[in-house]
This record gives structure tokens, sequence and C-alpha cells, in this order.
């Protein structure tokens, strides 16, 4: 793709980089096959081809974007199928991401999008606030259905509508700490907990730890780690996000130099496409640039790290029939499509994939509240298509799929480590 910035333009190190990923493009519209809003919409604009269009064009201008223009870029999940689909390597997630915080700068928003954005900002990286958040949502929750059909009010009743009608109780395990493997130890992890997943679902952590320390794996969770920024980088807050990131390669360095790290382990897949990328998130900070990047080399998700691992025979072999969802940060984000499967098999039970697999649920970070009718559309169609493998059990390696696919069927939804830690010898998952 022909592009036309200045020299001055140039002269910017985010303004250069969006310039080469545009160069990149040759127009050739694999990626609107793969793309789940023009699959749905049918719009060129609402394809990565039409969106990088009108990047290009609005970074070219200099000018705030159009709200038509943000209307469009608004509506892309990031789901990163593109990228999967791509032949000429054109890395659509770093110009999304900088064309997003481009639109945060200069685009003044409506006022209720932007207290809506701003709340979820507040409230979603911090699991106290967003404890005492869900906490109260359960006096809203049965008008989800009438706001849910209210201009203006839509995006509340999403919201409403996936609060859980009670939170699980909190676990010990996953608390700052260290939690010594069983034996001779055979490793040392870090053990990042989430944020909006350590309130909705802390039987993941506890699981995760669980079958690490029988392994005889040493996991420790620092004390200071917090939000990996992925839900505000999405949002385009990228100082947010990226002071987000700072924070947890504090920590994790600390570790590396202190004790040592084999892996920073990570069981939500959407925060593991973000920390994969410190590295190229902090390349303009001197002081944090090489830092980031050795956290970023030693982050693997859990099925990634267990499929490293030499694994004991099986305690319980249920043969329990799970249909496997592939998130889309696991499978386009980190290119993670066989371990999970495989581990599964292994642990005993039988595993079907979804049709239509490399097409999002819908959930998205904040996608399913930012854009409930899309989300909505995108989270019925793939329920439907799991119901075409008569699962008995759904696995997920991403708190966002399993909240989004749970909403709307009655099958069971758990975590890949919950039916791995109960077949190698732990506790049935609740869910069961």
């Amino acid at each position: 793709m022909q592009t036309n910035f200045s020299d001055e333009q140039l002269r910017d190190p985010r303004i250069a980089e969006a310039n080469g990923i545009l160069r990149n493009c040759v127009h050739c519209g694999f990626c609107t096959a793969t793309c789940p809003t023009y699959v749905l919409l049918g719009d060129e604009l609402d394809s990565p081809r039409g969106r990088i269009y009108l990047i290009k064009d609005m970074l070219e201008s200099g000018k705030p974007a159009s709200p038509e223009v943000v209307k469009h870029i608004d509506r892309c999940l990031s789901c990163l199928s593109c990228m999967t689909t791509c032949p000429s390597g054109v890395n659509y997630m770093h110009l999304l991401d900088e064309a997003r915080a481009y639109i945060e700068e200069t685009h003044n928003r409506p006022l209720p999008d932007r207290l809506l954005r701003e709340m979820l900002a507040f409230m979603l990286p911090e699991p106290a606030r967003l404890r005492i958040g869900l906490s109260l949502s359960r006096f809203g929750k049965p008008f989800a259905g009438i706001l849910k059909n209210i201009s203006g009010l839509k995006q509340i009743g999403a919201m409403l509508e996936l609060a859980p009608a009670r939170l699980p109780a909190t676990s010990p395990l996953g608390a700052p700490g260290v939690y010594p493997g069983a034996g001779a130890r055979k490793g040392r992890v870090a053990l990042m907990t989430g944020c909006a997943q350590r309130v909705l679902d802390p039987a993941i952590n506890a699981s995760t730890i669980r079958l690490l320390n029988r392994l005889g794996i040493e996991v420790v969770v620092p004390e200071s780690m917090g939000c990996c920024g992925a839900l505000t980088l999405h949002m385009g807050k990228q100082d947010d996000a990226l002071g987000r990131a700072r924070r947890n390669v504090d920590a994790w360095a600390a570790e590396i130099d202190g004790g040592g790290l084999d892996a920073i382990i990570i069981n939500t897949s959407g925060c593991g496409t973000t920390v994969k990328d410190y590295g190229h998130m902090l390349r303009l900070d001197a002081d944090y640039a090489g830092k980031a990047e050795r956290c970023a080399a030693i982050t693997r998700d859990i099925s990634e790290f267990l499929e490293g691992l030499e694994m004991p025979a099986p305690v319980n072999r249920s043969g329990l029939r799970v249909t496997y969802h592939s998130a889309c940060s696991m499978q386009h984000g980190q290119k993670i499509t066989t371990a999970p499967k495989m581990l599964l098999q292994r642990a005993g039970f039988d595993v079907a994939e979804v049709p239509e697999g490399h097409i999002c649920c819908g959930s998205a970070g904040t996608y399913n509240v930012l854009q409930p009718d899309i989300a909505g559309q995108l989270r019925d169609r793939k329920v439907a298509n799991i119901a075409k493998t008569s699962p008995q059990v759904i696995a997920a390696g991403n708190i966002g799929c399993m909240t989004q696919i749970a909403s709307a069927t009655d099958t069971p939804v758990v975590h890949t480590i919950e039916l791995l830690d109960w077949a190698y010898g732990g506790p049935r998952p609740g869910k069961l």
C-alpha cells in the first residue's frame, strides 16, 4: 500500500511504525473471509482491509478521526483472525493499537460513551473495585433485559446481563506468596493471577497452582503484580496500559533477579497475548525495553508450559465429552492451537472441536459491553456451533470467552486447567 506521510510525521516513531505496517498490505482481501464483523455485516469498512484504509487516511491527515471512522474502528474485535489469514504479514494488532490510541488522544466522544469507557477502565482492572461493582449489580440485573432495549442504556443492560448472579468465594490459592512444589523442585514460575478472573472465577488460579505444585513446580505470586493492561490498551488508553505493564515488569524482574524464574505463567489467553508483546509495547522506554523483552521471552500460556513437562498417568479418567473452544487470543494472538486439545486428550477426555472455530465468540475484552448487538450475534453463532458437537462440558482458556459463552448455554463452561487438575488428582470442578 502506498502511503504519503510527511518527513516530519515520520520522525514520530509511532507513525513510522504504522507506515511500515501499512506498506506491507497488498489489498488482497484474504482477511475479509475470516473477519467476524465483515462476515456478519458485509461492509468493506468493517473488514480489516477497509479499516486499514481508514487508519491510513486518519493518520496521514493528522486530524481528529471523524465519527464514521471511529464507528468502524470501534467495531473491530481485535480477534486477530486477519493476522492468521494474511499472506503478507501485516501486523494489524500493532496498527490497530496505534489507531485506537490516536482516536483516544484526538477524538471527542459523546459524553455517555466517554463516561462508560471511563467507568470500565476504572473498575475492570482492579479486583477490589470490580468485586464491589459486581456485588451492587445484582440490584440492577433483573432489569438488564429492559435496559438492553432502550437506546442509550443498551450497554448498561449488556453489562448487567453478563454480571454473575452471585460471586464465587475467594480462594487462598492465588494470594500473593510462594507455593512450593511437591518433592524435589523441578522448576520455579511466576503466576499472573489476573484482574477480572480473580473475581469471577478464582478456581482457575487455584487449579493452576495445585497442578503445578503436584508436578514439582514452585509457584510465586508477586505482591506488586496487577492487571496486564490489555483492557485499557484496547480502549486506546495507552498511557494507562503502559503503566500497568511497567508495574508487572518490575515485579517479575525482581523475581528473575532474586530466586530466578523458568517462566511467567498466564492462564488467561487475552493477558498472555498482551504480556508476550511487552517488549514491543515498551520499546521506546529506555528504562524498561530490555526488562520487558526479557519478561516477554519467558511468558508461557499454562497449556504451552504443561506441554513441555512430563505428565504422569491420569488419576481420574472421566471420559467426558469436552468441546474445546479456542479463544482468539490463543489461536490467533499466541498461535497456540494443539497444546490444550492434546493435553485434554492425554488426560482421558473425549475432545471435540467447534465448527467455525476461527470465528470470535464476541467477548473480546470489553467488546460485549461496548458493542452488545454484534457481540450477541457472535455469541449465539458460537453457542449454536458448539451445540452441534453434543458436549457434556465446554472448555476454554480465557475467562472472557467463558463468561460470554456461559451466558447463553446450560452446558457447564470451565477452564481447561480445571479439567486437567481434576484428571491428575485435584478436585472435580464445581461447575460439573
